[in-house]
């Protein structure tokens, strides 16, 4: 069934160990995870035509602190106030707009994000270990950054 599903995914796995061995900094390992991500989806999303369109991003909700904190990341990035990063992606050539959801609303791409997580991220931490659910999902794969 998702070999047959129409999507495409874009990844981030941040090997926080190596991050906090690299580098001296208070970077929130999943605020660059979705400034990655973020990065990925627009450059496919202009390639697509979208320049001034709204772009809804899905999120689970994980209660109210962590929502705030995502919905806070989510919208800096959104707004070119990160700050941070290798590159400066434009951002409001696009209308970014969070919904962060319970899991009870069952989102078929919530379901999809659960489903190629671990097997993305196995595929990282062992990338000579079969792993035949990440075979399914590559060609589904449109950016996969492993950092650092």
């Amino acid at each position: 069934m998702v070999a047959a599903a129409e999507f495409e995914l874009f990844c981030s796995v941040i090997r926080k160990d190596r991050l906090k061995a690299r580098y001296a900094t208070p970077w929130n390992p999943y605020e660059i995870a979705l400034l990655f991500c973020m990065e990925r989806a627009r450059e496919r999303l202009l390639a697509l035509g979208q320049k001034g369109r709204r772009v809804h991003v899905v999120f689970e909700s994980r209660g109210k602190p962590e929502d705030a904190a995502l919905d806070a990341a989510f919208r800096r990035i959104a707004a070119n106030a990160g700050g941070w990063g290798f590159k400066q992606a434009d951002f409001s050539l696009l209308e970014w707009e969070p919904l962060i959801l319970p899991k009870r609303v069952n989102s078929s791409g919530l379901q999809l994000a659960d489903l190629a997580a671990r097997p993305v991220g196995l595929h990282c931490l062992r990338p000579d270990q079969p792993n035949r659910a990440f075979e399914i999902l590559r060609p589904k794969l449109r950016a996969l950054k492993d950092f650092p």
